[in-house]
């Protein structure tokens, strides 16, 4: 399979589109550190990518206004196509699928956040585009759920809290140019934009296992399992921040090993490492729901190295950390540990 011109498609994306009335755009993301146990208040440190999803919109005066909705892949074809009345946003198609029902729970939940939104005499017309190929588990749900939010001027968190679940750092990513480290508190979310750009990030790769991951279902499996010991929580807070002030790729390596042992130890899982890649000559880290989507690769060996190793077992698209990770924000200081949190319920 050939490598997916990530950059050249998102750069694309992210152009104005003058035909249309409205416009946004929302990265993708990728969780570093504090999987699982950010949603019990672990600092998490979360890299939003380079690619993302757009989506446009259109409107024309009608007597009898519906939403028609267009979804295109990274490729440019049409994964998904449905239409909607607009009093209480019943699908029109004759056999909904269950992406069309989904949709049709967020729109019904947006109605309730904003009693105003789609009640003109428009036909409107909305057209998705992902920057990345829906298997890959970057964020397709999130980035629609933000770009939507954004669309009707309402909070996106809420909004992701009330149909899909989660911890909010995928929407906290979304909306941000640059790594982030992410808290979920009583208040509700809070993260800050930080420096995090390593002298070894040309030592780390990212790799498709090749198998999307349900979100939904792992925070269900978390939860059945959740740990009540808060020292836990502490540890991955403890260990984000040495994450952030990594100064040299073997620190790197040793703080992944020890984040992986504690997440394989609470959840009874086995560390991607010692079940798939034993033979590696460098540190594998799952991110996000372990078993599927993508790993973060820190070696000491070249990018043709790491495409070979995992080509021989059928694991044909692998990145560079740069090509896939937004640029960190400019920084006077590269001081990671002085984060000041700021809380972004609405935007």
């Amino acid at each position: 399979m050939n490598q997916i011109n990530l950059s050249q498609i998102n750069n694309d994306l992210k152009k104005s589109c003058p035909e249309k009335d409205q416009y946004y755009f929302g990265h993708g993301k990728l969780l570093l550190t504090g999987e699982y146990f950010v949603l019990d208040g672990a600092l998490s440190l979360a890299l939003p990518t380079k690619v993302g999803q757009s989506l446009s919109v259109k409107y024309n005066p009608s007597f009898s206004p519906t939403l028609s909705w267009k979804s295109y892949d990274v490729n440019g074809n049409l994964w998904f196509d449905s239409s909607f009345e607009f009093w209480h946003f019943k699908c029109l198609d004759a056999n909904p699928s269950e992406e069309a029902l989904f949709l049709q729970k967020i729109l019904q939940q947006v109605r309730k956040q904003n009693s105003h939104f789609l009640r003109d005499n428009v036909d409107v017309k909305v057209e998705t585009r992902l920057g990345f190929p829906l298997t890959w588990g970057l964020g397709s749900s999130s980035s629609l759920i933000y770009n939507i939010a954004q669309w009707a001027y309402i909070s996106p968190f809420e909004l992701l809290f009330k149909t899909h679940g989660g911890s909010g750092y995928d929407i906290a990513c979304a909306q941000s140019d640059g790594p982030i480290a992410y808290k979920k508190v009583s208040s509700g979310p809070n993260w800050s934009p930080i420096y995090f750009s390593p002298d070894f990030k040309n030592n780390l790769f990212f790799v498709y296992l090749g198998k999307k991951q349900n979100s939904r279902d792992a925070i269900k499996e978390y939860t059945k399992k959740r740990p009540v010991d808060p020292s836990l929580i502490a540890k991955i807070t403890e260990l984000t921040q040495e994450f952030l002030n990594a100064q040299t790729l073997k620190q790197f390596q040793s703080l992944i090993h020890t984040h992986e042992e504690i997440i394989s130890k609470t959840l009874d899982l086995p560390m991607v490492k010692d079940a798939q890649f034993p033979d590696f000559p460098g540190a594998i880290k799952s991110l996000g729901a372990w078993g599927g989507d993508f790993v973060l690769v820190a070696t000491e060996e070249d990018l043709a190295f790491v495409k070979n190793y995992f080509g021989t077992k059928g694991l044909d698209t692998v990145y560079k950390y740069s090509d896939l990770i937004s640029d960190p924000i400019e920084a006077e200081s590269k001081d990671a540990v002085k984060m000041g949190f700021s809380n972004h319920l609405l935007h």
